[in-house]
């Protein structure tokens, strides 16, 4: 197959949308697909393409972490889509490259998937102040629906995104396809007791103290400021126990603040945005994952601390209750209250070495067909469903 892959963000960028994409591509390029990546690039005044990369002039925007936003129309960019004569288009966000994938499916009367990898309700505070949140939602809820209509086929990481769309209008099945992780990248083999010496000596960490740590973009959807409260009500310097909160964000100074108000921030360690290729060491340093989040749809942190064979600690959520992302005993526990959590981060801290390493073994391995094959297969399984829904209507 030839596949179009339309993305707001790519390479160098980082973001979960963009590991997906990157690894999703790998494994359709493995398989033997062709592949083109459509991103938005501000770095370029012109349209072009290198190495399977369709670079489109964009403007940077300030308020989404500096990341291009292009036009949705172009002709230029539709005639180097066109040339590439896509079978699938593919699109992973919703907004000028987006739509322009959207276009482009329209024109080339090509098959359209679309991934919804945002619980977009959560962000709205981004873009509209408080008292017009209500309005923004109604909003983006029409804006949405149109989206979800125009798809011939729908997929999302979890049974939320489903959710998310019977609730806005669109009555279509989701095809539940989830995140992967980039498993060599992150085994622990390829990690050094030295590295993670310098990961304790760095943030001053004894070594006798267990390390509790959440990864990702510090924004209020992430519920960081809900593990600062339940750590201050539960875990105790004598506990022995340290919270590292690994990334950079809007609410990275509010956060440090909270800290230090609870007096916790003995306790806490926030290091600030470190670079991708840079993540492996700091979560092999660590000895378990814990979320608050109720807004991650199926986090790629979290599988990527988990292919490291860090036990997952994820606060309860009723939309992904159903799914075995953290499996009580098998690659985690969760948890809903405080105390809950902090039951569950002693039991971890109490492990013998011969059960953490049973632990770690079990955790590692719950991950094995979350890489890119893996999604390649998923996906390409939507893409043929696709493809014979566009054959019958182009019959009818």
């Amino acid at each position: 197959m030839r596949i179009a892959l339309f993305t707001e963000t790519y390479l160098p960028h980082i973001n979960g949308v963009v590991t997906h994409v990157k690894i999703l591509r790998d494994g359709l390029l493995q398989q033997g697909h062709e592949v083109l990546v459509v991103t938005a690039d501000y770095q370029t005044k012109q349209h072009y393409v290198k190495d399977g990369i369709l670079h489109c002039p964009a403007i940077k925007s300030k308020r989404f972490y500096g990341y291009g936003v292009a036009s949705p129309f172009s002709r230029r960019r539709l005639k180097l889509v066109q040339d590439f004569h896509p079978d699938i288009i593919h699109i992973h966000n919703e907004f000028g490259i987006g739509l322009s994938g959207i276009f482009a499916a329209k024109q080339l009367k090509v098959p359209l998937v679309y991934t919804l990898h945002t619980m977009y309700d959560d962000y709205l505070y981004y873009v509209a102040p408080r008292h017009l949140l209500r309005m923004a939602k109604k909003i983006s809820h029409d804006y949405f629906r149109l989206l979800g209509n125009a798809a011939t086929e729908l997929t999302g990481p979890s049974p939320k995104c489903q959710e998310y769309f019977q609730q806005i209008g669109v009555k279509k099945d989701v095809n539940v396809i989830p995140n992967a992780v980039e498993l060599d990248d992150f085994s622990p083999d390829r990690i050094s007791a030295e590295n993670k010496a310098a990961f304790r000596r760095r943030y001053q960490i004894p070594d006798d103290v267990m390390i509790a740590c959440f990864v990702g973009r510090l924004g209020h959807e992430k519920s960081v400021d809900v593990l600062l409260d339940y750590w201050a009500k539960t875990i105790t310097p004598e506990d022995k126990i340290m919270l590292c909160i690994i990334g950079g964000g809007p609410v990275q100074a509010e956060l440090e603040q909270q800290a230090k108000d609870l007096g916790i921030d003995s306790m806490v360690v926030f290091t600030g945005a470190v670079p991708h290729d840079q993540m492996p060491p700091y979560y092999a340093s660590c000895d378990v994952y814990v979320t608050a989040s109720l807004s991650d749809t199926n986090s790629i942190s979290m599988l990527e601390g988990m292919a490291t064979g860090l036990p997952v600690l994820r606060r309860y959520d009723a939309l992904n209750e159903n799914v075995d992302q953290v499996r009580d005993g098998v690659n985690g526990y969760v948890f809903d209250s405080s105390e809950e959590m902090a039951a569950q981060l002693r039991r971890v801290k109490n492990l013998s070495p011969d059960q953490l390493s049973i632990l770690k073994a079990s955790v590692i391995e719950s991950v094995k067909r979350s890489g890119a094959e893996a999604l390649a297969n998923y996906t390409c399984n939507v893409y043929r469903k696709a493809m014979e829904e566009g054959a019958k209507k182009s019959r009818r």
